[in-house]
């Protein structure tokens, strides 16, 4: 594969120019596309007419840029995340009629949550979530609930990095973490609010897969002090537990048990 002077080959590039958009700017014209992915004009040219003829970029009526359904549509094809989604929308679309809340189903993605759905009951901002959003692992209840049952060596790590304090709630002190962690392990959830929002808790349970490990997270926001996990949580639980199995795990055989959570 060709490199450019820098040292980057072609696919660097591309993915560079296909990265660029966001929901923000979601179409562009090429110069503002070439400046958002820091390529030269000419190579931001040369890679997306060659994009535009598979159908991975196309021109809108103004004659901007956009990503193409064929991405999508390539995307989409074995995709785990497809899968997840599918697995989880029915239960989660329960979920958001029985407790009037949004909820959420992220996965790990580096050292971030990548939310794959999210439903809405209004256009509350007490909600931050975007569907192909991102949120930094301490950020959020998806991830600390992630990091609760996470390899040892991979729950380490985390504790060992520099976490930024995204409000005055946001919890980075290692020995804290730690305890909120292994409390988190014990009572089979999280609960944690203002964090990243300071009006906003999140709710947090892990979706396991077949192999027994924690392949998604689901996730209930409510506003911060109304809680109510003596009605929420048993709900949020058994749509958690509903997707597991639809996603062949089988706790019995796996010899994982989960505590009930105290109603706080």
């Amino acid at each position: 594969m060709a490199n450019s002077p820098s040292g980057e080959s072609v696919i660097n590039r591309v993915i560079r120019l296909l990265a660029a958009f966001r929901d923000e700017s979601p179409a562009m014209s090429l110069r503002q596309l070439a400046r958002m992915a820091e390529l030269p004009i000419s190579t931001a040219h040369r890679l997306a007419a060659e994009l535009e003829v598979e159908g991975l970029l196309v021109r809108d009526d103004a004659g901007k840029l956009r990503h193409g359904h064929r991405l999508w549509e390539i995307a989409s094809r074995g995709s785990r995340a497809s899968s997840l989604r599918e697995a989880a929308l029915p239960y989660m679309e329960e979920l958001v009629n029985q407790t009037g809340n949004d909820v959420s189903l992220g996965v790990i993605e580096g050292v971030d949550v990548l939310y794959l759905e999210r439903l809405t009951v209004d256009d509350s901002s007490k909600n931050i979530t975007k569907i192909a959003g991102r949120l930094p692992i301490h950020g959020c209840s998806a991830g600390l609930i992630y990091m609760a049952f996470a390899p040892e060596a991979e729950r380490e790590r985390f504790l060992s990095r520099r976490l930024e304090k995204l409000t005055p709630d946001t919890v980075v002190d290692p020995v804290e973490l730690r305890a909120l962690l292994a409390r988190a392990k014990e009572r089979g959830f999280v609960s944690v609010g203002g964090i990243i929002v300071p009006e906003a808790s999140g709710v947090s349970v892990p979706v396991f897969g077949a192999d027994g490990q924690v392949l998604a997270m689901l996730t209930l926001i409510l506003d911060r002090g109304e809680e109510n996990l003596a009605a929420n949580l048993p709900q949020l639980t058994f749509a958690s537990r509903a997707i597991s199995l639809r996603l062949g795990f089988e706790p019995e055989r796996k010899g994982i048990r989960r505590k009930s959570a105290p109603a706080s």
